[in-house]
């Protein structure tokens, strides 16, 4: 890549960002399509996301993704939002025109394409997800959208609970899928929940980077289960270990990265993201 005074930036706001692989993902796809733009990482806080977000536009940036924990605290310095992101109170991925800033979200689609192309049947599935945050409500609106027939949430309850009770009943209402919202501390509840799902997602950061704990007690899951992981470093977080232990189809979210960052390639540059050559270049296989 050799950038010149006419190179757009687009980048990645978070913390921590220091491991992602989206800035190789981004820039190996603007170099292969002859594009004008480069791909940055920068660790950003909730405090500090105005300012960012400011300065970006000063700088006349063309857009930006965001990981936590910016996905909702994005949302009172966006002008317009997608649907989705309405509707699941989360954004990743931020495009600007004309000094306005327009909010999507991805994340539900790259996470259902990943799904898809690991040979995980989700349509007319039972889903329990662990979390409620940006990632996690993104999945669910499209997982609802896709044709899921049955979601259970499970997060702490502290003061969203009731908000995201709210966006259960939302969701059910407008698809036809039902959702329902549990206490994470209930196990008793956890364990029948997950005995009649088909799918496990973790939807939170709990087992990212150094943190090898889990949200489920390994004796909850059995062999049937499929166990999936928003998070892709490591790379089996705790979760997925103690599921492949017993037998289980396991998924991390490296191509939900794929495949959400291709969404917001195209926003971008309305131009397709070359998955092939990214798959090749910066994804190792199993």
């Amino acid at each position: 890549m050799n950038p010149s005074g006419t190179t757009r930036l687009t980048c990645l706001l978070g913390s921590p960002v220091s491991h992602s692989i989206s800035p190789a993902m981004h820039n190996t796809a603007f170099e292969a399509l002859g594009l004008d733009y480069s791909y940055m990482a920068f660790d950003v806080s909730e405090q500090d996301i105005k300012a960012a977000v400011d300065a970006l536009k000063l700088l006349n940036c063309r857009g930006f993704n965001l990981t936590m924990p910016l996905k909702t605290a994005i949302i009172p310095y966006v002008d317009e939002l997608s649907e989705a992101a309405r509707l699941s109170h989360s954004v990743n991925t931020c495009v600007i025109e004309d000094g306005k800033l327009y909010g999507h979200t991805t994340d539900g689609i790259g996470f259902m394409e990943a799904m898809t192309d690991s040979g995980i049947d989700y349509k007319d599935k039972v889903i329990t997800m662990l979390g409620a945050g940006g990632a996690a409500t993104s999945i669910i609106v499209q997982a609802a959208l896709d044709g899921v027939s049955k979601i259970n949430i499970f997060k702490r309850k502290n003061a969203s609970f009731d908000k995201v009770v709210d966006f259960a009943d939302t969701v059910t209402h407008a698809t036809d899928c039902d959702v329902f919202v549990y206490d994470m501390a209930d196990s008793d509840l956890l364990e029948f929940c997950l005995q009649e799902s088909d799918i496990l997602i973790n939807g939170t950061s709990v087992g990212m980077g150094d943190d090898d704990t889990s949200l489920v007690p390994k004796e909850l899951l059995y062999k049937d289960l499929i166990v999936t992981d928003v998070i892709y470093h490591p790379e089996y977080t705790r979760l997925l270990r103690d599921a492949k232990s017993i037998g289980c189809k396991v998924m991390n979210g490296k191509y939900m990265l794929l495949y959400q960052g291709a969404a917001a390639f195209n926003i971008w540059t309305g131009k397709e993201m070359p998955i092939d050559l990214i798959k090749e270049k910066c994804f190792t296989e199993d």
